[in-house]
């Protein structure tokens, strides 16, 4: 029985040894901000610092003298997101999208609390010191988390509200498909997954997202994971997952009283197309429109159609004195 207790006892600790060297061997270490700016910042690109130690990376486009529009992304993703929708809908319209402290080129002070970030008031910030008084705000996913809440805290603001597979209702434990979100939920699994290379993890979140796999490229799964790696990123993607949340209820979102788009695909693996019904029914004057075999990032995977969507609510509801943006 010695030998047999010796014999396992050698065992666990090799399985150990070959696990923590492992673990060393996929450590990755951050990407200096310099160098992602090198790679994923464009000739669009601008920098605003605000209190708190932010360096905020926003871009400001289209019809400088339009209707505006502010769009903030999901989560773990970058105002890159946008670019489909900027590309459509700029001619008619002045688009503001931001990178979120922890998500793309915007830089966040070294000893952050993670729980203290607040994303509304990020957005609130950028706007007015770009001038902009009233707009319509639009979000995708954590994003349209971000954008309901901010519709709340801010309705003066506040002309018109997209919300495009918004994040927000609660769900049981687990009952999320995508490993990557139900791995965050572990305390341990976030010490573990850290300062680990996650670029496997990554891509499997961006297939349940985007659906179709010709969109999941080689080079959007290593913009996802470098910019992941931004100094601070991953301290303050992980610490999300353990702080506290307000979810949406009827009773919050009936207070929201201006005119809201809800888009949501009716495939998405993320975020039930049951949450968008959700928001409709919540919000007074929402309208929905579902998007059959299309997944989380609607906006991407199917452009033209969204946009067009967006533009004739634009048009319809928001701004009809406007005229429409040429998209019908």
């Amino acid at each position: 029985m010695k030998i047999l207790g010796r014999i396992l006892a050698g065992l666990l600790l090799a399985v150990i040894v070959v696990a923590v060297a492992g673990w060393f061997v996929l450590r990755r270490a951050d990407i200096p901000y310099d160098d992602l700016e090198g790679k994923y910042a464009s000739q669009a690109s601008q920098f605003m610092d605000l209190p708190g130690g932010y360096h905020v990376h926003y871009r400001d486009e289209g019809r400088k003298d339009g209707p505006v529009v502010v769009l903030v992304h999901g989560f773990g993703a970058s105002l890159q997101a946008w670019e489909p929708w900027v590309t459509r809908l700029g001619t008619d319209y002045r688009i503001i999208t931001l990178d979120l402290p922890g998500h793309g080129l915007t830089r966040a002070p070294k000893d952050l609390d993670p729980a203290s970030v607040d994303f509304v008031s990020i957005v609130d910030q950028v706007a007015t010191r770009l001038g902009v008084k009233t707009f319509v705000l639009g979000g995708n996913s954590m994003g349209g988390g971000v954008a309901w809440n901010y519709a709340l805290a801010h309705p003066d603001r506040l002309e018109g509200l997209i919300l495009v597979d918004a994040a927000g209702w609660d769900h049981p434990q687990g009952k999320n498909g995508v490993a990557l979100f139900n791995l965050l939920k572990n305390p341990l699994a976030r010490f573990l997954l850290k300062d680990l290379d996650n670029t496997a993890l990554i891509k499997q979140g961006l297939y349940a997202a985007y659906i179709d796999p010709r969109l999941v490229t080689p080079d959007l799964v290593a913009r996802y994971a470098d910019l992941s790696r931004g100094p601070g990123h991953r301290d303050i993607l992980l610490g999300m997952q353990s702080g506290k949340h307000s979810p949406a209820t009827p009773q919050r979102l009936s207070a929201i009283q201006v005119p809201t788009l809800v888009l949501h695909g009716k495939a998405d693996s993320v975020i039930p197309y049951g949450d968008g019904e959700a928001f409709a029914r919540a919000i007074p004057h929402a309208t929905l429109i579902g998007y059959d075999g299309v997944g989380h990032v609607p906006m991407e995977q199917i452009p033209d159609r969204s946009a067009a969507d967006v533009c004739a609510w634009l048009s319809d509801e928001v701004w009809p004195e406007k005229g429409s943006c040429g998209l019908r």
